[in-house]
């Protein structure tokens, strides 16, 4: 799908702008409040921001069409892009895109772009993102076009109806498109996830998930502490959140993962970490 035929601004209907209290009343008058809920319609506060924390490094093919999908999701958002010292082109891309932004005065999306001169990783990309975000709920969203921008109201409805303080996407939990690829990385997956349940005592299903939402003041305690620069970030995430007693849900996303010669970047090594940052952090703090 080209940027250009995606929709830049929620689109009006005849129950009005998507998610707020006046389309979800005419809603419920069709539907009733269990059709709703079973649909996941609801009303989202008027005030409400949501922080999109997009770490990047050298994603020149996939990132412009990204950022399209992020902004055409009818939340008010502000787009926190972290360049993680690419060399491809994709810093020109932003900066032209912030440029962009700034001058359409967009009510539903602000983006930032904050550069690192030098790659440092996923972890740490991430941390900076939400050390500058504002949101009253962060979300980590990669570049790459394998999760769904879409999904976001779905994945919020728990936060925002205050059941939940953090909420995961899950890859497997089984009723949404799922693309079949690596069975040696869907192993790998299962076995971090259940290593990492026996260290939090949680029950996911995908801890090492992109998807993850936390609500404003849980990341802003954890964030000045995280220490993991590459993709040891989600253990470490997993086990800080678990350790403070947050209230976790887990949801079902699709998923239309990229082979590595479409640029997947996790490697074995990187499996191998994440076996010490279960450990290590589901020890201690």
């Amino acid at each position: 799908m080209e940027p250009s035929s995606i929709a830049r601004f929620p689109q009006s209907d005849e129950h009005g702008y998507p998610y707020t209290t006046e389309w979800y009343d005419s809603l419920k008058s069709y539907l009733g409040e269990a059709g709703c809920r079973q649909l996941g319609f609801y009303p989202i506060p008027q005030d409400f921001l949501l922080s999109v924390v997009i770490p990047i490094f050298n994603e020149q093919k996939t990132v412009e069409n990204l950022i399209s999908q992020v902004k055409a999701v009818p939340i008010r958002k502000e787009l926190v892009l972290v360049d993680d010292g690419s060399t491809d082109g994709t810093r020109d891309i932003l900066k032209r895109l912030e440029e962009q932004s700034q001058s359409e005065q967009d009510a539903y999306n602000e983006i930032r772009v904050i550069f690192h001169e030098v790659n440092q990783g996923k972890g740490a990309a991430v941390r900076t993102g939400f050390l500058e975000a504002q949101g009253d709920v962060m979300l980590i969203q990669d570049a790459d076009l394998e999760y769904d921008p879409s999904e976001y109201p779905r994945l919020l409805q728990p936060i925002i109806e205050g059941r939940a303080d953090v909420v995961y996407g899950s890859r497997f939990l089984g009723d949404q498109p799922h693309r079949v690829l690596y069975y040696w990385h869907y192993l790998g997956n299962r076995f971090l996830t259940t290593l990492s349940n026996c260290f939090t005592n949680l029950n996911l299903t995908d801890m090492e998930t992109c998807y993850k939402l936390f609500k404003k003041d849980v990341i802003k305690e954890i964030a000045p502490g995280l220490c993991q620069n590459r993709f040891g970030i989600e253990p470490e995430l997993t086990a800080k959140v678990a350790r403070r007693r947050c209230r976790i849900f887990e949801m079902s996303i699709s998923y239309d993962g990229r082979t590595y010669d479409q640029g997947k970047k996790i490697g074995w090594k990187d499996g191998v970490k994440a076996l010490w940052c279960i450990v290590r952090y589901g020890l201690k703090d």
